[in-house]
């Protein structure tokens, strides 16, 4: 007899659960007056846009344009709640260790610059000019490939861009950021197909689409903003989703729009997809193979009869290469490896395959579930090669849109955070600053942590993050960490990154970019870019937690001037300034993405990246958009066990997190409560595993290089997920990936498919 799941999930997204969350939410942090004061301005235009996820901004927002998460974001940020020296007097490294990730954060915002005592293991306060020139003195007597400069996708443009010219100026490209650990897949796949490294679709495009097929996403979690225009799409148009994904999230399933007065006294609810397919973990490029396959061959068969084509033929012609290698491959793919590695039915691919034929413009919105896999890269090119076959890029309503995480995390590529020398303006800055930029590969993120493993890095400079746990391999990466001379954070609250901390170690407080920002020049704003690659202003509205902050621009020009001094004549105090001329400096470097970047920045809705693909000009070594061939079905070959006590594991963000940052311990979407240490395994796995609700047990991952990767304490619970597949929470089964299981081409780690053994704990 089979176990019942008794983790109930809520039945839709939104309505009066979320409500109460961003109430609860501004209570806890001591701010409900000032946060929903605060949130009037979110996302808005002249206000401050949104610090957690990325999602566009409209020209015409909603009264109120945020969402839970963000909205719990902000309060995060702007809370009463304090860490000041006083606090970490109190305090010693290695007792914080022993706390959570929820703990650490819930302090409260770092009010003073802090450098670490080895004598005493506490972080004292310090000058910001004593920070500055111990930095740089340090720096300077390091090799700059021996350096690392991290970036999470929170920092601005003009931050970003302050910051990787730094980087070059003192000689390297060591510049990973969190994109390696999402979203490489995407850049490194995109360009090779349609010629550009980021989405082609824009918030217009919804209005006027007839379909989407959505693969590997939490909507309602990672970007609720966006279910508005999936809702507009549904009962306005009656627009047909898809749904591809191995977690039944009530998001992609029903909307209840809190702003929406009718819905929340009524209880009325808008269907999202109409069809939600639970493939297997690491079932994607098997399935879209299975799409791709239909279509083809019902093209063969429509043609023969005489009917009209069910592929775009012109388009194909016309502005795609590869094509009839690719149609074979489909045509002589068999059914039976498709369902298999599926884990779908050949009827629920047909079915899904039928409604994407019959739509005029189609777009594929996708997530993380697709690009951390060991053929995440392929995956998304799978994607580009459906919508391919019937035209659907460079027209309105259609086109391929990877859902972008954090804020500006698509941003900071843009302006020159990258590790690859080639993506990189080189004769620009060499123009602008009078020198040559370093033309060696630098590290990402995954050869960052074998650099700090194998002893190449010797210093680590933060900005904004908890790397120590967004990475894989905690077992063997923590404590390699101390054997760095050097380590530096700029950030706002504390977290586990900043005590596990090399031999000097720096935690240097930030604004936050929802705090007011003065300067010399007087009040100054930022910029960020979103998922649809549009550029938007952000004006921060609320006093600085602390006056002894700085912002993210003043402590990067801080550490530069000390660390390369006049080297490129760059007026680093001038640019603190005033941040007008850093957009000034980007402009000249990137003349046709910014053009009149200070003039356009403040438009509602933000102005547009030029990107080829969206007007059907490929840059690509073919000129034209290319089919590519898949290799495999099976997206982890570099793991294969399927001893049938094996299972596959992904790891996902809950209801009240971003990131790594746990705002509570519930999950009210999926009908946890209070902790995060559990495991949710398929009902009839549990039996054959001999496993009940509620059991102990300690997760092993099936590895044969001689490192133990284990989690204890994972409590069992019963949950609606394909046979052979379970689910846990990220960052805490981070330890169970191994640093060598990533992406091929991008090394995103391939944390959506970790094979595992289970081990009940007594």
């Amino acid at each position: 007899m089979s176990a019942q799941p008794k983790t109930t999930p809520v039945a839709a997204a939104g309505g009066w659960g979320s409500a109460k969350a961003v109430a609860g939410s501004l209570a806890k942090e001591h701010i409900l007056l000032h946060g929903s004061a605060l949130l009037t301005h979110q996302n808005k235009p002249d206000g401050y846009m949104c610090v957690s996820c990325s999602w566009a901004k409209p020209a015409h927002p909603h009264p109120l344009e945020f969402c839970e998460n963000g909205a719990k974001a902000t309060a995060w940020d702007v809370t009463t709640k304090t860490a000041p020296p006083d606090f970490f007097a109190a305090h010693t490294c290695t007792q914080l260790l022993g706390w959570s990730d929820h703990d650490l954060e819930k302090i409260g915002r770092l009010t003073a610059p802090m450098r670490w005592n080895p004598r005493t293991d506490k972080y004292e306060e310090i000058s910001w000019q004593e920070a500055f020139e111990d930095i740089g003195e340090r720096l300077r007597g390091l090799a700059p490939d021996s350096a690392v400069f991290y970036t999470s996708g929170r920092a601005s443009l003009e931050t970003s861009y302050m910051y990787a010219l730094f980087a070059r100026l003192y000689g390297t490209n060591n510049l990973p950021d969190s994109s390696n650990m999402c979203h490489e897949s995407t850049s490194v796949g995109l360009p090779k197909t349609i010629g550009v490294p980021v989405g082609t679709v824009t918030l217009e495009d919804f209005q006027h689409t007839d379909c989407m097929l959505f693969f590997g996403h939490n909507t309602g979690t990672n970007a609720p903003r966006m279910l508005h225009p999936l809702q507009d799409a549904r009962e306005q148009r009656d627009v047909p989703i898809i749904t591809f994904n191995p977690l039944r999230e009530p998001g992609l399933v029903a909307f209840r729009n809190p702003q929406a007065p009718a819905d929340m006294l009524t209880g009325r609810k808008t269907l999202i997809s109409t069809q939600y397919h639970q493939l297997k973990i690491g079932g994607d490029t098997a399935a879209l193979a299975g799409l791709c396959k239909y279509l083809i061959e019902e093209d063969d068969r429509a043609r023969a009869q005489g009917e009209p084509a069910v592929l775009d033929h012109a388009f194909i012609a016309d502005h795609t290469h590869g094509y009839e290698a690719f149609a074979q491959a489909m045509r002589g793919a068999s059914w039976e490896r498709i369902e298999r590695y599926a884990g779908l039915t050949r009827a629920a691919l047909e079915s899904a395959g039928r409604v994407y034929a019959r739509a005029k413009a189609a777009m594929v919105l996708y997530g993380m579930g697709l690009t951390q896999h060991r053929n995440g890269v392929q995956n998304v090119q799978m994607i580009t090669n459906l919508l391919l076959l019937r035209g659907n890029i460079g027209k309105p309503g259609a086109g391929v849109c990877p859902i972008r995480g954090h804020s500006n995390v698509q941003g900071q590529r843009t302006v020159g955070i990258t590790e690859k020398p080639d993506k990189v303006p080189a004769g620009k800055l060499k123009a602008l600053y009078g020198f040559d930029p370093p033309a060696a590969q630098g590290m990402n993120t995954v050869e960052a942590c074998e650099g700090i493993l194998d002893g190449r890095v010797k210093a680590f400079i933060g900005l904004g993050g908890n790397f120590a746990r967004a990475t894989p391999d905690h077992s063997r990466m923590e404590p390699a960490w101390s054997t760095l001379d050097l380590t530096v954070s700029v950030a706002t609250k504390l977290n586990r990154s900043h005590l596990l901390h090399g031999r000097v170690s720096y935690l240097l407080p930030c604004l936050s970019r929802i705090e007011i920002d003065r300067q010399a020049g007087g009040e100054q704003a930022v910029s960020v870019e979103d998922s649809t690659g549009c550029f938007h202003g952000s004006r921060g509205r609320s006093e600085p937690a602390s006056e002894r902050l700085l912002s993210e621009p003043a402590i990067v020009a801080g550490i530069a001037k000390a660390t390369v001094g006049d080297r490129g004549n760059v007026d680093w105090d001038g640019w603190v300034a005033d941040y007008g001329r850093v957009r000034d400096a980007i402009e000249a470097t990137y003349p046709d993405i910014f053009k009149d970047f200070n003039a356009r920045m403040w438009n509602p809705g933000g102005f547009h990246r030029p990107l080829g693909a969206r007007e059907r000009k490929w840059n690509t070594e073919t000129g034209k958009a290319n089919f590519v061939v898949p290799e495999t079905y099976d997206e982890d070959e570099d793991m294969p066990e399927r001893d049938g006590q094996v299972i596959r594991l992904m790891t996902t963000r809950g209801d009240s997190q971003f990131n790594t940052t746990i705002y509570a311990l519930d999950d009210r979407f999926r009908g946890i409560r209070g902790t995060r240490k559990v495991i949710m395994l398929n009902p009839d796995d549990m039996v054959r595993l001999g496993l009940r609700e509620k059991d102990v047990v300690t997760a092993a991952t099936v590895a044969h290089d001689g490192y133990a990767r284990e989690v204890a304490g994972l409590e069992v619970r019963a949950f609606d997920i394909p046979a052979g597949c379970a689910w846990s929470y990220y960052p805490e089964c981070n330890p169970l990936v191994p640093l060598w299981h990533h992406a091929k081409e991008s090394k995103v780690p391939a944390a959506k498919s970790i094979p595992i053994t289970l081990r009940k704990q007594a």
